[in-house]
C-alpha cells in the first residue's frame, strides 16, 4: 500500500512540475471548485507519466490548462522531497509537453534551478 501512495505523490509532483511550465497566470479569480476540478482532470490525464509513460497528449493539453493558483499551494515538504529527486526526469517530461521551466520559479516551496 505504501508504494501506491508513494506513486500518487510522485504522480502529483510531476503533474506540479508540468504546470509550472505554464507561466502565464490568468488575472480572472479561480473558485476552490474550479481548481479541485482541474488537479482531478490533471491527475487523471497524467497518471500514466507515474507508471514510466511520456506525457500523452491529454496530460500535456491539461499542462497547459490548469492554473498554477491551483497547483503550488499543495506543494508540501513531503511531496517537494519526491520531486527534488526526480527534478531531471520531471523536466525532461516537462519538455516533452513543449514547455520551458523559468529559472528560479518559485512553486510552494520548492524553487527551480
Amino acid at each position: 500500500m505504501g508504494g501506491m501512495k508513494g506513486n500518487s505523490w510522485a504522480f502529483m509532483l510531476l503533474f506540479v512540475l508540468l504546470v509550472v511550465g505554464k507561466w502565464e497566470v490568468k488575472v480572472a479569480a479561480v473558485t476552490a471548485n474550479e481548481c479541485k476540478e482541474e488537479r482531478r482532470l490533471g491527475t487523471k490525464a497524467c497518471r500514466p507519466v507515474v507508471y514510466g509513460s511520456v506525457p500523452s497528449p491529454a496530460c500535456c493539453e491539461r499542462v497547459r490548462v490548469t492554473r498554477i493558483e491551483c497547483v503550488c499551494p499543495f506543494v508540501s515538504p513531503k511531496l517537494a522531497d519526491l520531486i527534488n529527486a526526480n527534478l531531471n526526469h520531471i523536466a525532461k517530461q516537462i519538455e516533452g509537453c513543449g514547455r520551458r521551466l523559468p529559472s528560479h520559479f518559485k512553486c510552494g516551496i520548492i524553487t527551480l534551478p
